[in-house]
Formats: C-alpha cells, structure tokens, sequence
C-alpha cells in the first residue's frame, strides 16, 4: 500500500449551512473529493471537494458547489529526486506569498 499526502483548500462561504448536523462529539460536514494522483490541472490541482449528497439527491441531480480543491503534496511512489522538486517548488512558493512586496529574497539579510 502506498501513501499519499494531500493539501485541501477550502472556501468556508461556499458551505451550504443547512448540510451541516449534530454529532456526538461536535458538528460536522460530510465532503466528498475526487483525486487524480496522476494529472493536474491548470493550476497543479489534482481535484476538488464539494459537500456530499445523499443517494436521492445524486438520483435527483442535485450538485452542491465545489468548496476548493486538493493537491497531492506527497506520495511516497514517487522518486526521491521528484519529492525533491515538490519541496523545492513548495518552498519557493511559501517565501513567495509571506514576502512583503518589494522584497526578492527574504534570507538576503540572515546571519545564518
């Protein structure tokens, strides 16, 4: 059996509050994803998430909105020099998005 790591991103104001119930331990949702570890969109996603329906409603047509999407992060089939370049291109993301505009490289002024 192989494992697979995946990132979901969600958008919160999509969730049709009327799906959400009680439960023993707190509310929750259900959400259905489906995933193509193989492909990726146009925007290096593998899949979406969206809240699940029940049997009558997928009979009835019934589709509730895409709340986000998810992307294989890890998946230890894949060669180490492939994790590589994910943890590469992950990271130059994350600097990326928490550099203050203007800034080109955040570890410029390190003393490390």
């Amino acid at each position: 059996m192989s494992k697979v790591g995946i990132s979901i991103s969600i958008d919160v104001t999509k969730i049709e509050k009327e799906r959400l119930y009680k439960g023993a331990k707190g509310t929750y949702l259900d959400l259905t994803t489906f995933i193509d570890t193989e492909n990726k969109d146009q925007y290096e996603n593998n899949g979406f998430i969206s809240q699940s329906v029940s049997k009558e409603e997928r009979d009835a047509g019934v589709k509730t909105p895409i709340l986000g999407n998810v992307k294989v992060c890890y998946n230890d089939n894949t060669s180490n020099e492939q994790r590589g370049e994910q943890y590469a291109k992950g990271t130059a993301q994350a600097k990326a998005a928490m550099a203050p505009e203007g800034f080109d490289d955040l570890e410029s002024d390190l003393p490390f």
